[in-house]
């Protein structure tokens, strides 16, 4: 069920002040998570869409002015209260420039804590009522329309720069909606052939009879019904790039043509015998498994790998949650100049943005794109996207998602080695999120270094 409660991240340092004031703001109805230092708020505030961040001025590392940042640059209404002594209140003024909400001094009574958080709420709701917060969106997070900031993304950004400077031969897959034809064309509008055409064809989209005139183009009188020649797509990609997407549902005879393109650079029209010379890079792209289709003689292996020459895997959106406020808001923005240009700014209240980031999005990107579509055009004239303007299944995330998660398959498992999985991929994720860095490792899954290290030795050796 969605939780109406306010959500508040309190990040001090000093565990006797930390676990007191934690207590009496949760004895006041508040949801509260505690971080002992900035590295573990910046943890925190990535994996969940907090109302409210309460943070120390001073902290050991990472201090309460980065963390600060940090949570508006992710949720840009989030409540940002910071915590200060006497000589640093001119840091606290700073901060509130910066985009805090308020700032309360140390030492203070529990009673003035609970005024400025009532007053900062009330702040909130007044602003959304009146429009007056504006969606932020981060366009240095973006690489030619591929919005992203989580660490999958910003190694694919990594990659295409480093392939888009070449002509070879690329293997985009990943699952429906992750967004590989937008990952093409990067690669095309980045590389040496941007000033030529881009020229796009869904495999899927044609019948088997269709597909190879469509790709190779035909010569008059060459089936019925061609009245007159037309160029393929491979030709109209001459000196560009030709993408062709969902390349698994491509028949055998055209495989072999098409391989005929990549290795001598050259095809026959429908039709014609005399070969045509072509310059064309060729992205591919599929949600197949083409490992399997070779092993099952559905899929021809030289072309494989001939394709192949440089895989890229496209990320779900699942594997970076982290990355939904800020597409969230993309689209926010986009939608509301492309359908109501004259509504002005819409913000995603935070319990929205929590069911969004609890939902496990199997249509990925474009299921997010269109749930934002949908979201804006059910809240006419409100500055603000509620949990009730989302589909049914997001509005229930925290109770379907799970569920699915531990579903027991028709023919049982093995719930040892299952579980044993389990503590293994979530170990290494969370070494991967820190670096490798075991001590915040083990904080991020509430276990003690030691027993993080014996849980990894123990399962790595199974």
């Amino acid at each position: 069920m969605v939780d109406s409660t306010k959500h508040l991240l309190l990040v001090e340092d000093e565990a006797p002040l930390r676990a007191a004031v934690a207590e009496r703001l949760a004895d006041e109805g508040f949801r509260v998570e505690q971080a002992g230092s900035g590295e573990e708020a910046l943890d925190r505030l990535e994996a969940f869409a907090y109302d409210i961040l309460l943070v120390d001025m001073r902290l050991p590392g990472i201090d309460g002015t980065e963390v600060l940042q940090a949570a508006l640059d992710r949720y840009p209404d989030i409540i940002g209260i910071v915590v200060t002594g006497f000589a640093t209140v001119k840091a606290a003024v700073e901060a509130i420039k910066r985009g805090a909400t308020d700032y309360i001094t140390k030492p203070f009574q529990f009673a003035e804590l609970m005024h400025v958080l009532e007053s900062s709420l009330e702040q909130r709701r007044l602003k959304n009522e009146n429009a007056y917060l504006r969606a932020q969106l981060h366009e240095r997070h973006r690489f030619e329309g591929i919005v992203g900031r989580s660490r999958p993304m910003r190694e694919l950004f990594q990659l295409l720069e480093t392939v888009s400077a070449s002509s070879s031969t690329i293997l985009i897959t990943g699952e429906t909606g992750t967004g590989k034809e937008l990952v093409a064309k990067a690669i095309h509008h980045n590389g040496p052939r941007r000033d030529q055409r881009f020229v796009a064809l869904n495999c899927s989209a044609l019948p088997e009879t269709l597909l190879e005139a469509e790709l190779f183009g035909h010569v008059r009188g060459a089936f019925t019904g061609a009245v007159g020649s037309r160029q393929g797509r491979i030709e109209q990609a001459h000196r560009g790039t030709l993408f062709l997407d969902e390349i698994g549902t491509m028949n055998l005879p055209t495989q072999t043509k098409l391989l005929r393109v990549l290795q001598e650079r050259e095809f026959e029209r429908v039709g014609e015998s005399r070969p045509t010379r072509v310059d064309v890079r060729v992205i591919a792209a599929t949600n197949s498994n083409l490992d399997q289709m070779v092993s099952e003689g559905s899929f021809r292996e030289d072309l494989f790998y001939r394709l192949n020459v440089i895989p890229i895997r496209v990320p779900v959106l699942r594997d970076r949650r982290d990355d939904i406020p800020l597409l969230a808001r993309h689209f926010v923005a986009r939608f509301c100049a492309d359908l109501v240009p004259a509504r002005g700014p819409v913000t995603i209240a935070q319990d929205a943005m929590r069911q969004l980031m609890a939902y496990d999005w199997p249509g990925n990107v474009r299921q997010l794109e269109n749930t934002i579509e949908r979201a804006i055009t059910l809240s006419p004239g409100r500055p603000q996207i509620e949990v009730s303007d989302l589909p049914s299944a997001i509005q229930h995330a925290s109770d379907t998602d799970i569920a699915a998660r531990f579903t027991l398959p028709e023919d049982g498992m093995d719930m040892d080695q299952h579980v044993a999985d389990v503590e293994l991929s979530l170990i290494r994720q969370a070494l991967d999120r820190t670096g490798n860095n075991k001590r915040r490792a083990a904080q991020l899954l509430n276990l003690k270094r030691t027993t993080l290290i014996e849980k990894l030795k123990r399962l790595e050796r199974r």
